[in-house]
């Protein structure tokens, strides 16, 4: 009783929250993640054309990769998870992002097609691997000191950050050399 104030409380108002509140959060993030992908998706493809459309291509196979790794491993997608995979999304983007600009830049410099795809995946990818090793450094140190929501933030990040540089590296580059290959084209429109 030492250090009681005087005063007598009245309650002025009182609330209860319950499961709906966290419902509605999880619904208003997968709504946001949705609406986010269709603007990106967009943006890519009137910005680089058919290599937005790769691009888009792998994104959502890598959306189905963390989601089957995620299901294998039996982890469950909360909202600190959404916001991960959210941004494993923008992480991916940027990946092409990179190379589609380094490739533009290989245009520019005067580079044949084959070379100008070439000199760009190889440049850019370094850069990738680079971006995304510091990324996964981050996502272990998270889960070692976090907590519940800080660790499940950590795990689908960690799983976008590998799906997503093998999507953009590996299975964007078979696409493209897939059609430079069949195409032979002698410019490109990107």
């Amino acid at each position: 009783r030492s250090g009681k104030l005087p005063v007598a409380l009245k309650v002025i108002e009182e609330r209860t929250i319950g499961p709906d509140l966290g419902a509605d959060s999880i619904r208003a993030g997968t709504l946001a993640a949705i609406v986010a992908t269709i603007a990106v998706a967009t943006l890519m493809i009137v910005t680089y054309g058919r290599f937005g459309v790769y691009a888009c291509i792998a994104l959502v196979l890598n959306v189905i990769l963390i989601l089957g790794v995620m299901s294998g491993i039996g982890a469950t997608l909360t909202l600190p998870g959404i916001a991960g995979l959210v941004l494993t999304i923008g992480a991916a983007v940027d990946a092409n992002v990179l190379i589609n600009e380094r490739i533009r830049e290989e245009q520019r410099k005067g580079r044949n097609v084959f070379n100008s795809v070439d000199t760009g995946f190889r440049e850019a990818t370094r850069t990738i691997w680079d971006a995304n090793s510091l990324n996964i450094i981050v996502a272990i140190i998270m889960f070692i000191f976090g907590t519940g929501p800080i660790k499940g933030f950590a795990v689908v990040l960690s799983i976008g950050i590998a799906t997503s540089v093998f999507t953009n590296v590996t299975v964007v580059r078979l696409m493209v050399s897939n059609w430079l290959v069949r195409t032979r084209p002698t410019a490109l429109h990107i």
